[in-house]
C-alpha cells in the first residue's frame, strides 16, 4: 500500500513540493504503533511479538490525529523506530493538505477510523510478492531469513488471513497486482487531480445509523461540492492492502 502511495504521489508530482506547501500527504498507520513494555519489546526483538494484530496500534492517538488533521490543523506524528521497535522523542510534523492519503493494514479494522475516510482503497497484492517485499524491507532493518518467516507464518499470514482480508468487503475500489495496475493508480490519481482543481468540491455527508456517523460518499461523483468532514476542504483519500 506505501508502494501505490507513493505512486500516486509521485505522478501528482506533490512528492517535490515542500512538505509545508504540499496539497496532498501520506501518513502510515505504521506511525501508531504503542509504546512497548520492557517485556513486549524483548519479545519483538526476538520476533516474537504480533504487530499485525489490532491491538499492537494506538488506535485513540490515530483518531485523535485524523481529526485535527481533518480541521486544518498541524499536528505531531509519532516517529517510529522499527529496528529497535520503539517510538522515537522526536516527532514529525504534519501540515494541512487537501487530500490524505492514509495508509497501512488495518486501518478498516477499526469502525470509528474507518468512518472517516470519503474513499477507501484496497491494495490487492499477489501474496508471493507480499512476501518477497518484506524479507526484503525487514533483511535492511538488520533481521536474519530465518527470524522473518518465522514472524510470517506465525504471526503476518494468520493476522492477514484473520483481521486484514475481512476488511475488503469495506473497500470502494479494488485496485489488483498494486502498483503494477497502472490503468487504476492513474484513475485515481484523476480523481484526485479533479479534487485539487475544485471539479469535485462538495463532499456529501453520509447518513447516521446506530453505529455512529459515516462518510462514505459516491466514486466518482461529481455533482456535489464541499467537504463532508466539514472543517476546512479537507478530503481523505484512504489505502489498504495487503502487507508486504
Amino acid at each position: 500500500q506505501s508502494t501505490v502511495c507513493e505512486k500516486i504521489m509521485e505522478l501528482l508530482g506533490q512528492n517535490e513540493v515542500d512538505r509545508r506547501q504540499r496539497k496532498v500527504l501520506i501518513l502510515s498507520q505504521d506511525s501508531f504503533y504503542k509504546v512497548l513494555t520492557a517485556e513486549q519489546q524483548a519479545k519483538a526483538l526476538k520476533g516474537q511479538y504480533n504487530f499485525d494484530h489490532p491491538d499492537a496500534f494506538d488506535n485513540d492517538l490515530m483518531h485523535t490525529t485524523l481529526k485535527n488533521i481533518v480541521e486544518g490543523k498541524t499536528v505531531e506524528v509519532p516517529t517510529y523506530d522499527f529496528v529497535t521497535h520503539s517510538r522515537l522523542a522526536e516527532t514529525t510534523v504534519v501540515y494541512p493538505a487537501d487530500v490524505v492519503l492514509f495508509e497501512g493494514i488495518l486501518v478498516f479494522y477499526n469502525q470509528d477510523i474507518r468512518d472517516m475516510f470519503h474513499l477507501r482503497l484496497f491494495v490487492d497484492t499477489d501474496s508471493d510478492v507480499r512476501l518477497s517485499r518484506r524479507v526484503l524491507r525487514d533483511m535492511k532493518r538488520g533481521r536474519d531469513l530465518e527470524q522473518i518467516l518465522s514472524q510470517y507464518t506465525t504471526f503476518v499470514k494468520p493476522a492477514f488471513e484473520e483481521f486484514c482480508l475481512p476488511t475488503k468487503k469495506y473497500a470502494d475500489v479494488i485496485i489488483p497486482r498494486g502498483v503494477d495496475n497502472m490503468v487504476a493508480i492513474n484513475l485515481i490519481v484523476q480523481h484526485i487531480q479533479d479534487i485539487l482543481n475544485g471539479d469535485i468540491c462538495k463532499w456529501q455527508r453520509g447518513a447516521v445509523n446506530g453505529h455512529g456517523r459515516t462518510y462514505k460518499r459516491p466514486f466518482p461523483d461529481q455533482t456535489e461540492s464541499g467537504s463532508v468532514l466539514a472543517a476546512g476542504k479537507r478530503s481523505h483519500l484512504e489505502s489498504s492492502s495487503r502487507p508486504h
